[in-house]
Order: structure tokens, then C-alpha cells, then sequence
């Protein structure tokens, strides 16, 4: 079955940086659209972003220009770079790939 198995996720101060991977297997990962989204305590999981086979990304407004979703197909590996974080960016971040799987997320605590 497919794998997606996060990494990269701890805890780091405002300002700081973060950069989370995704490892996927069992899976055409060239033609999958890849996708971080993340969960709050309380709140529901959103999207945070996405990039196409192509290469095409998308962001949620709250991270725009902070955050960048890049992939390596010769390693299966979507990667989210963070910077600029803050506290509210404080939630366990998931990958998804092809708008159906899901991985089980690493943790990101942003402390003030």
C-alpha cells in the first residue's frame, strides 16, 4: 500500500526555520500531486500546500511567501521549507499524495 512517512517536524522559536519531508512508496510519485496540510489543537485540518506533477503550486494566504513546497522524484520526496515562523504555525503537519492518501504527520511547535 502507499507509504507517506514525515519527517523533520520539533520545536523551534519564532523567526526560526523548519524544513519538513515526506518520503512516499508504493506509488507513481512523478505523476502525484503532493500536498501539506496541518491540524491545530481544536481546529480543523487545512490546507497549506500543494504542488502538481508539473510542478505547479499552491499556497494557503497564511503562508504565502513564508513557505515553500518543493518535490525530488528521483527520491519520492515532497519537502516544505518554513521560514518566518510563527505560533500559530504551531499544528502537526501532514502530507498527502494524489488528494487521497495520507501520512501521519510530524509535529511543529513555533514558541513565542
Amino acid at each position: 500500500q502507499v507509504q507517506l512517512v514525515e519527517s523533520g517536524g520539533g520545536l523551534v522559536q519564532a523567526g526560526g526555520s523548519l524544513r519538513l519531508s515526506c518520503a512516499a512508496s508504493n506509488i507513481i510519485f512523478s505523476i502525484a500531486t503532493m500536498g501539506w496540510y496541518r491540524q491545530a489543537p481544536g481546529k480543523q485540518r487545512e490546507l497549506v500546500a500543494t504542488i502538481t506533477s508539473a510542478s505547479t503550486t499552491n499556497y494557503a494566504d497564511s503562508v504565502k511567501g513564508r513557505f515553500t513546497i518543493s518535490r525530488d522524484n528521483a527520491k519520492n520526496t515532497v519537502y516544505l521549507q518554513m521560514n518566518s515562523l510563527k505560533p500559530e504555525d504551531t499544528a502537526v503537519y501532514y502530507c498527502r499524495a494524489s488528494l487521497a492518501y495520507w501520512g501521519k504527520g510530524t509535529l511543529v511547535t513555533v514558541s513565542s
